[in-house]
């Protein structure tokens, strides 16, 4: 049970709690308006300091990590299995990811050999598990089940909607993870219902690479199963074809002198061929020079002197006759000139042709050796292709994998779903005992507070993706009655946790679930939770309007005997819970 919640500022009122019902009054003036963001009288900052003590992030209790609050430590004792006395809780906003604890509850599980004596700091996150082992008989993993959800059933929270639904404590809670933590509570298996939440992020999981497969960008990481067989073919045959070349493959001593050699035959051949083109050009003109080299007819010379009356004496005809030898000697010269030039082209010409046939056999024998094998570094090189081939035949596989498995992925939830379903429902039959406890507990509270002739009850069921657990009362869907079905169903968790040794022997509930609640039904309830709290051992704890407390008590509502100092107040400055006046981010 908690027993005091304090602070190390003096102008802040101190709150004390007892066994069975406790009354946090605040009078209220219209400066408690929703719309107000003063702190105002403090009844929902109570409840966030309480969350703050019992581990809260400090990103979600923004009360207390308030510039006008972070210097202040909190103090809140309570009674802790194990300890003769209260065990107390501090923690400030300057600190927030510490706690620390006036004696040493941790035991030995921490690693330390012997428990320490003595006020001890922790994590935040440590003092959590704490509660999650001592005060809800939590043990190793426990995936799907956390104490900070357990306690926000237990303790509802305005600022997170806490009191939107009976089944969720925040307004974006899945109902997979919601029902776990309630499975937990009522005593159901805890850890077949958490399936559901795997489940669910499965299907989320799917939903996303489903997205991106259909992304005409991203859906070239995974693909479709069609594509991606098309292209390991393709892979497959690549990787075959340079295996084979690895296993043929010769290492050729000396290969760089062979393929030096082979390129300058090649070069030769080609340098061959070159000069044959020039050679043949000249012999041809040459061929042609010698066929016009011809002696000149001179014989119809003298004739036509002689017609002309022209009589050609000894003297001239020796003259053109030493002439005519001239001309002739010339020729002849010139022809057998011609002659060697030609003689000696064809001569080349059948010698590079020669050549040419000897260095084509020596070419073909280099290419065959060369195409035999070839140097150490080629064949790493082959080597290293094979490697990259393979390693990309491999990503191509875990493609098709993961695109199989994707493609399934739908099938495959859809069979465990209804599998899970079928689990959960014959678990449900096999625990009758504990849905038909949990059943009756909220339809006697609920008729308690509307007479026994109104329908209510619990209706747990296996759903195709969650546990389902709607409490009922028989109602016109007013939000007085809806909160009311809040109140029966959280006094129904927190006995039952409570009988069983899953929870705390505390339930913490804000003014606001008393808003437009009958005042017939505010007093009903309120005498239910003390005649509970002292069945059960249990503690409750409401923060309350004076305007409610006071219609309850005209409906025959004794309320003096509960109600708890300090009275609190938003009439003046120093009124609240705080001792001052500060702003919020809203409502408190």
């Amino acid at each position: 049970m908690l027993r005091r919640l304090s602070a190390d500022d003096g102008r802040f009122k101190e709150v004390s709690f007892v066994e069975g019902l406790n009354l946090i009054v605040a009078s209220t003036t219209a400066s408690s308006a929703d719309t107000d963001s003063r702190n105002s009288a403090g009844k929902s900052s109570l409840i966030e300091l309480i969350h703050f003590l019992f581990g809260a992030r400090a990103t979600n209790t923004t009360l207390a990590m308030n510039k006008a609050l972070r210097h202040i430590t909190f103090t809140l004792e309570l009674d802790w299995p194990g300890l003769s006395g209260p065990l107390k809780v501090r923690r400030s906003g300057q600190r927030a990811g510490f706690v620390t604890l006036d004696e040493d509850v941790t035991g030995t599980d921490d690693g330390a050999m012997f428990p320490r004596t003595g006020a001890v700091e922790l994590p935040a996150e440590r003092w959590t598990q704490l509660i999650e082992r001592d005060l809800f008989g939590l043990r190793g993993d426990h995936p799907g089940v956390s104490g900070r959800v357990l306690l926000s059933f237990l303790a509802r929270r305005i600022s997170s909607h806490g009191f939107n639904e009976p089944t969720r404590t925040f307004s974006r809670q899945s109902a997979p993870e919601a029902a776990s933590n309630l499975a937990y509570l009522l005593g159901l298996d805890w850890q077949l219902v958490d399936e559901y939440r795997q489940l669910a992020a499965r299907k989320a999981t799917r939903t996303q690479l489903k997205k991106a497969v259909d992304d005409p960008v991203w859906g070239r990481i995974v693909g479709s199963t069609a594509d991606l067989r098309g292209q390991i073919t393709l892979a497959k045959a690549q990787v075959e074809r340079l295996r084979a070349q690895v296993a043929a493959f010769q290492v050729v001593p000396e290969y760089e002198r062979l393929k030096d050699r082979a390129d300058q035959v090649s070069r030769r051949i080609k340098q061959l061929a070159q000069e044959d083109v020039i050679d043949q050009h000249n012999l041809e003109e040459l061929q042609a020079a010698v066929t016009e080299t011809t002696d000149v007819e001179v014989d119809y010379l003298e004739p036509v002197y002689r017609e002309l009356g022209v009589v050609l004496n000894d003297q001239v005809r020796r003259r053109f006759e030493d002439v005519k030898t001239f001309h002739h000697s010339v020729i002849r010269n010139r022809r057998r000139f011609l002659e060697e030039e030609v003689a000696e082209l064809t001569e080349r010409l059948q010698s590079r042709r020669s050549e040419r046939a000897r260095l084509g056999e020596d070419q073909a024998r280099l290419l065959q050796e060369l195409a035999e094998g070839g140097a150490l570094e080629a064949l790493t090189t082959l080597q290293t292709a094979l490697g990259r081939e393979e390693a990309a035949l491999q990503a191509l596989r875990h493609r098709f994998e993961a695109a199989q498995t994707l493609e399934a992925s739908a099938r495959q939830i859809t069979a465990k779903s209804v599998e899970l379903q079928q689990a959960v429902d014959t678990d449900l039959q096999e625990r009758r005992r504990q849905t038909d406890e949990a059943i009756l507990l909220f339809s006697h509270y609920a008729q308690r507070l509307y007479g026994e002739g109104r329908e209510a009850y619990l209706a747990i069921e296996a759903g195709r993706n969650s546990l389902t657990i709607t409490p009922r009362i028989d109602s016109d869907g007013s939000r007085g009655i809806s909160n009311m079905v809040i109140f029966c169903f959280d006094l129904t968790l927190a006995v039952l946790a409570h009988r069983h040794g899953r929870g705390p022997d505390f339930l913490i509930h804000d003014s606001h679930l008393y808003d437009g609640v009958d005042d017939r039904q505010v007093a009903a309830a309120l005498k239910l939770a003390a005649e509970v709290t002292v069945e059960e051992n249990l503690q409750y704890i409401v923060t309350i309007n004076t305007d409610s407390l006071g219609m309850a008590a005209q409906r025959g509502f004794d309320p003096e005997p509960y109600i708890r100092s300090p009275r609190l107040t938003d009439e003046h400055e120093t009124g609240g819970l705080f001792g001052f006046r500060f702003k919020t981010a809203g409502k408190r």
